[in-house]
């Protein structure tokens, strides 16, 4: 099949689906698609879980599949190209880790071929990507879960239970944040860490990217070129807005502002100091502001409501009251509620996504979801770039 038709038999979902029917006790047969830190996190994790094995390393660096293969242990073996995994009949689903501009394409692919996906965020590189990943994944009947974690953590579907209560009140403002520091990752690579191209597919890494000549740093920082990624609001806001338009029932925006600058981090691309003010329809304001010069206070969301707010991190929440202290003090009172955070909603999430391989039910995070959040953050991209108001 030449990449013509290829490209044709995705979009069309005419690939063969994969022979195998699960029984209650078979494992999930699962392939690696891009073996980057964070899907070997998820390989640990998934590797963790009853039900499932690794069987395939997929990475167009060699060195990283290979290594890749070694931790995983048998079954699994390194494979340089995606469509061999994709091929494999005996391959229930894949975890695409690949750069974000391949999510969709990938995605398509694996579906396609009769595979469920775990994706990770944002699932989509730009907006035009959304409706063709929704109705390819549909109309596939696959399973597609995305790495939004937050919809399987136990503290974040009890928030959600407290903040639908109605104990906050009417809520107008969700306030969401997240700092990271990039500064102390700057330290110079040793021999050992430096890629050699010699060893690198960088043709296919690019994908639908311009062609260019590799780069060092575009390969390893590449969530912050806009070839490859889309900066602070792809990679981090997309987690907040998507627990925030789910827990306010909100699945589209009105309109989004945006503004960002590069004070410290001018090797990359996509600026290091951002904030938005989006707006939604059914009667509230979401604004993000994140920083990649220091990662003191990490990242939350903030819900105020005329009865109460909620801080809400990854740590757990706090509840705190309106009208207990003077009004417009700056001392917080004691809260009236506040659960710490167990576990690691990476791990749940993953573990719904093997319970819906095998029931066919969607997952918490669904692609839908995972698109709508994506979508956000990428209008937050154009507002920002353009330097006016997106109208949704």
């Amino acid at each position: 099949m030449n990449r013509r038709d290829f490209v044709t038999a995705t979009a069309t979902g005419t690939l063969l689906a994969s022979g195998r029917v699960l029984g209650a006790n078979d494992r999930i047969r699962i392939g690696l698609i891009g073996t980057g830190g964070r899907c070997m996190y998820l390989a640990s994790l998934l590797k963790g879980l009853p039900g499932n094995e690794i069987v395939a390393t997929c990475d167009v660096y060699e060195p990283r599949r290979l290594a890749a293969a070694e931790k995983m242990g048998p079954p699994a073996r390194p494979v340089a190209d995606y469509r061999a995994v994709l091929d494999d009949r005996e391959i229930d689903a894949v975890v695409v880790g690949a750069p974000d501009h391949w999510h969709t394409p990938l995605t398509l692919a694996a579906v396609a071929a009769g595979k469920d996906v775990y994706c990770k965020k944002p699932v989509t590189h730009t907006v035009a990507e959304g409706p063709k990943l929704v109705a390819g994944v549909e109309k596939s009947g696959r399973v597609v879960a995305t790495g939004t974690q937050q919809r399987s953590w136990d503290h974040y579907l009890l928030a959600r239970q407290v903040l639908e209560s109605g104990r906050l009140g009417q809520i107008t403002l969700a306030q969401c944040y997240w700092y990271q520091n990039y500064l102390n990752r700057r330290r110079p690579a040793t021999p050992a860490e430096h890629i050699d191209p010699a060893k690198l597919d960088w043709k296919t890494w690019l994908g639908s990217a311009p062609d260019q000549p590799f780069n060092e740093t575009k390969y390893r920082r590449w969530r912050f070129f806009w070839d490859f990624g889309g900066g602070i609001f792809t990679d981090l806001m997309t987690h907040w807005i998507d627990v925030i338009m789910w827990y306010m029932q909100s699945p589209a925006l009105a309109s989004v502002n945006a503004c960002g600058a590069t004070h410290a981090l001018h090797e990359l691309e996509c600026p290091d100091t951002v904030n938005c003010c989006i707006q939604f329809p059914n009667n509230y304001t979401a604004v993000y502001y994140g920083t990649m010069n220091g990662s003191l206070e990490g990242g939350g969301i903030i819900f105020r409501g005329s009865d109460g707010m909620m801080k809400l991190t990854r740590d757990g929440f706090w509840v705190y009251r309106e009208g207990k202290i003077p009004a417009e003090g700056t001392n917080m009172p004691e809260p009236d509620m506040v659960v710490r955070s167990t576990g690691d909603g990476t791990r749940t999430n993953l573990q719904n996504w093997l319970d819906c391989v095998r029931s066919r039910k969607t997952p918490n995070a669904s692609i839908r979801a995972g698109v709508e959040a994506a979508t956000v953050s990428h209008l937050a991209n154009q507002a920002m770039r353009e330097k006016k108001m997106v109208m949704a």
